[in-house]
């Protein structure tokens, strides 16, 4: 598999917390928090007190990091979720939850959210019986995310499952490792979501 080339653990510590970016190496002694679990800098202590906006910027361009998105999608996901009924920063997470490079992730069929992305784009994944190769694709209840029946995809994923199986698999989503699929079972509710997020700082930015 390709080098990873995604966000360094640098913004981990920054947050203060682990965001599995690196997958697997996140939950080895080389993970930045286990090294220097402070933020990067010659003072990372002396900085100023954050304003309420930062706050929300981070929370905001946490998330975007978190599962490997853009300005420009966040805003699509955002419009998106505010025409939605409910909770506005719920739903924006829940949609963040359903893309399909997520689910490959939380199935274990990638060792981060970047390599299920290469995953999907280089053809190994396919949903419902068809080729999906857009990583950014919304999963509904009852799609069944599966490797292709290649040789080549089916030892990729395999490895990764046997790598990521202490890591575990959210209730909404039912992995069949020996047949190598992942199913659908239903919407994420706010306590099933994978990455810690302040939803409401997301939308008191983005609300003014």
């Amino acid at each position: 598999m390709a080098r990873y080339t995604g966000p360094k653990c640098k913004l981990c510590r920054r947050e203060g917390e682990k965001l599995f970016l690196k997958g697997t190496r996140c939950v080895t002694v080389k993970c930045a928090i286990a090294k220097r679990a402070y933020p990067p800098g010659e003072h990372p202590y002396k900085r100023g007190k954050v304003s309420e906006y930062g706050r929300q910027l981070r929370e905001k361009q946490k998330a975007k990091r978190s599962y490997g998105i853009l300005e420009r999608q966040f805003r699509r996901y955002y419009a998106l979720a505010e025409r939605e009924k409910g909770n506005t920063g719920e739903n924006l997470l829940r949609i963040l939850e359903r893309r399909l490079d997520n689910v490959v992730y939380l199935a274990g069929f990638g060792a981060s959210r970047a390599a299920a992305r290469q995953m999907i784009r280089h053809g190994h994944i396919q949903i419902n019986d068809h080729r999906a190769d857009v990583p950014g694709m919304l999963v509904k209840p009852g799609d069944i995310v599966k490797a292709r029946s290649r040789e080549g995809s089916q030892k990729l994923v395999g490895d990764h499952i046997t790598m990521s199986k202490e890591r575990g698999v959210p209730p909404w989503v039912k992995v069949e490792a020996d047949k190598k699929t992942a199913t659908v079972l239903a919407l994420p509710k706010r306590e099933e979501f994978s990455v810690p997020i302040q939803e409401n700082l997301i939308v008191e930015l983005c609300s003014k």
